[in-house]
């Protein structure tokens, strides 16, 4: 049995070797991973870089660190002291020699793309907090950190991980995997929110927005449903569960209904089919709140191979469908970044992914939130113009649709509907562009 990544730890540091991270990205993710890294012993944050070495400083203290421990001049002097630099050089936080892990957590697709083959070149492991990037390019970043001999990862604390790991457990006992996803506040007008919007639909006052350093366009694609698809497109492609024709229903459901609900339509639930991916509301369509609603949490709902396990559920008082043949598991709340250490030390110790993509079974693609205008410039994810919808890559690409992560700072070329899918087709792009060009690359392997 392998030792705990506490002892692995230990152990490493002991002989005078620390686990080195780097940091990309200070936004509310990072700032919890920070929160917890500084009391783990032996793993040493070199580096802490953003845009802004404004909103780094502002990370750490948000986290609580002491000035002492973020003072180094550079990242060799952090390298050589145990301290740790804030800076906004990202390309040399990656090119450091000696860093064990890279921490990509942007949320910006492009970004993360480029920040995970710069990493991937330079030999770093990587936890791709980053799932917007993931969900554009990921499977194929996986094939290009595998070639390499590095680790490419999906990150704990996130959904998509613990999902994952729901999965894994599922099938290493022999169990059916039915259906695997997590809660959301949903209802279908959401689809339609903007930055403008979001607080009040979150019932967010601007004091606790300003306490919590919330992202509006981030928040706002929490609750149009974009991140939703983007985090199912992510399980997808990590666990071959294949999208549903339609995508996401986002169907109202509480956990004592999740076996009911997460099943095929044939034996009575609201799936297309067995071995797929869902988000269950945790609001009835008339806004009333679902008294067990798993808003928070993550799921995986699995069948009986036979009636002596059917048997085994009920005698062990799992919960089931009427039928007692299936049944679900569930976890109530995700802490995100508060969990992130798990990923890093699994990755750094173990060279062990917390998920990380096998296939290329979803697809996120930009959807008209109103109708709009030849011209008008679309700005992606959490915006004004367009949210994300799960479909089947197969599908996504037959019709030629425009990934939403590179649905931002783009054109269009002619009038779209509300609701309609933006094809390539449908706006003017540089053909030339090496993340464009990366996704393309990514079609033609996978498909």
């Amino acid at each position: 049995m392998k030792d705990s990544l506490l002892k692995s730890l230990a152990i490493q540091s002991e002989r005078g070797v620390p686990l080195r991270v780097g940091v990309v990205g200070a936004g509310k993710f990072s700032t919890m991973f920070l929160s917890q890294a500084r009391f783990i012993s032996g793993l040493h944050i070199v580096g802490i870089v953003d845009l802004s070495r404004k909103k780094a400083l502002t990370a750490v203290k948000r986290a609580c660190w002491p000035a002492e421990q973020y003072c180094a001049k550079s990242f060799s002097e952090a390298f050589k002291k145990g301290s740790t630099c804030l800076s906004e050089d990202r390309e040399g936080l990656i090119s450091l020699q000696g860093l064990d892990v890279i921490v990509e957590a942007t949320g910006d697709p492009i970004a993360g793309i480029t920040c995970a083959l710069k990493a991937i070149e330079q030999g770093k492991n990587l936890v791709m907090v980053n799932v917007e990037a993931d969900a554009v390019a990921g499977p194929l970043l996986a094939v290009r950190a595998k070639r390499a001999g590095v680790v490419y990862s999906l990150a704990y604390g996130d959904q998509p991980a613990l999902i994952c790991e729901m999965v894994d457990w599922a099938r290493s006992i022999g169990l059916e995997i039915v259906c695997a996803g997590k809660g959301t506040k949903y209802l279908p007008k959401y689809h339609f929110s903007t930055p403008e919007t979001v607080w009040k639909y979150y019932g967010l006052k601007e004091e606790e927005v300003v306490r919590g350093g919330l992202n509006s366009r981030m928040f706002n694609s929490f609750l149009d449903g974009t991140k939703s698809a983007i985090e199912m497109a992510a399980v997808a492609n990590a666990t071959e569960l294949h999208p549903q024709p339609e995508g996401l229903k986002f169907p109202s459901c509480g956990v004592s209904n999740l076996a009911e609900t997460c099943r095929p339509r044939s034996c009575g639930g609201q799936l297309s089919h067995s071995g797929t991916v869902e988000v269950v509301s945790s609001l009835e369509r008339n806004g009333h709140p679902i008294s067990d609603d798993l808003r928070w949490g993550v799921y995986v709902t699995f069948a009986a191979s036979n009636n002596y396990v059917k048997d085994c559920f009920n005698e062990y008082g799992l919960m089931t469908d009427v039928s007692g043949r299936y049944s679900s598991l569930y976890r109530p709340y995700h802490l995100v970044g508060l969990e992130l250490p798990i990923s890093v030390l699994k990755v750094g110790l173990n060279r062990e992914a917390t998920g990380t993509p096998v296939a290329f079974c979803g697809d996120v693609v930009a959807t008209a939130k109103r109708s709009l205008s030849v011209k008008e410039v679309l700005d992606g994810e959490g915006g004004y113009t367009v949210y994300g919808k799960l479909m089947p890559a197969k599908n996504s690409l037959k019709s030629n649709a425009l990934p939403i992560g590179l649905a931002r700072d783009v054109v269009l070329r002619k009038d779209v509907s509300v609701g309609q899918t933006i094809c390539w087709s449908d706006v003017d792009y540089d053909r030339a562009n090496p993340i464009i060009c990366f996704r393309r690359e990514m079609e033609d392997t996978f498909i």
